[in-house]
């Protein structure tokens, strides 16, 4: 009878393969928030765009200098909320690659694992191969031996 393959390290693998699950997770809820991150900058550069490409006033009104100066507030508002909105993406963009490189590096630790185990299979295989070859060949010599005394 055959002994049936058992890989000794498969619940360190199926750690691996749990850990690497949590980093796609967690590379994906990055990668979510960058494109959200993405979104808001994309909306504060046209409120920003809007605002300075707005003409002051009406057609043909007069202008106070109060208006300019609540009108050059108002756009140096949103153009620190845009500056807020591309620091918060350049913060997004460095936690996405930390996440990607925790996904690499859990994908290379269960994908070690998995080559161990699968040359341990063949080993396994081999070795099975080899025994159930000596067993016909003693199987063969003892069919000889009975013919050959008969």
């Amino acid at each position: 009878m055959e002994t049936p393959f058992r890989f000794g390290l498969g619940r360190v693998r199926d750690l691996r393969a749990h850990d690497e699950a949590q980093a796609k997770e967690a590379f994906a809820a990055s990668l979510s928030l960058r494109v959200r991150g993405q979104a808001v900058l994309r909306a504060a550069e046209a409120r920003l765009q809007d605002a300075r490409a707005a003409a002051p006033g009406g057609h043909g009104a007069q202008i106070t200098g109060a208006a300019l100066v609540c009108r050059q507030a108002w756009v140096d508002r949103l153009q620190r909320s845009r500056d807020d909105a591309a620091a918060r993406l350049t913060g997004l963009d460095v936690q996405l690659q930390r996440s990607r490189e925790t996904l690499t590096d859990a994908s290379r630790a269960r994908e070690v694992l998995d080559q161990l185990e699968a040359r341990q299979r063949e080993a396994h295989r081999l070795e099975a191969e080899r025994r159930q070859g000596a067993e016909l060949d003693e199987m063969a010599l003892r069919a000889y031996a009975r013919r050959a005394a008969a």
